[in-house]
């Protein structure tokens, strides 16, 4: 009967000490992803919308596009108000891979509810205003 005790008592400690290791590894994940750095981001109304489109921040994000912007999934017209409805605050980059074009395109992973993990790019054109006028978006390479 002592020994069964023994047993409980310490499988008890390592089930505790397994969750409890579990949960750190996990927060280490989701800081890993809120912290990513944006240092790479020289173009400041890029970084700006890019940010908040890390943030799940819809209005925000808009509010640095042109009222009539224009989306290309691939190279294929989209409706961008649709495209921000739909998958602002549910996709996401994971990384930075690479910067280009003075700082208006990015290319990294990129995380969406639907189709999983993927490499992306995201290339911005802001009109002599200082407003997004497209986004090129799609698989990278």
């Amino acid at each position: 009967m002592k020994s069964n005790v023994i047993i409980i008592v310490i499988a008890a400690i390592l089930c505790m000490a397994q969750q409890a290791c579990g949960q750190k590894i996990k927060k280490k994940i989701q800081q890993k992803q809120v912290t990513m750095g944006t240092d790479k981001l020289t173009n400041t109304i890029v970084k700006a919308a890019f940010d908040a489109w890390q943030k799940g921040d819809s209005k925000t994000f808009l509010s640095f596009f042109t009222a009539n912007a224009e989306l290309y999934d691939d190279g294929n017209p989209r409706n961008f108000q649709a495209f921000v409805k739909e998958a602002c605050g549910h996709e996401r980059f994971t990384s930075i891979d690479k910067v280009e074009n003075k700082g208006l395109d990015i290319y990294g992973r990129f995380h969406t509810e639907s189709w999983g993990d993927f490499k992306t790019y995201f290339k911005f054109r802001i009109d002599t205003g200082g407003k997004i006028n497209r986004l090129d978006i799609g698989q990278a390479n």
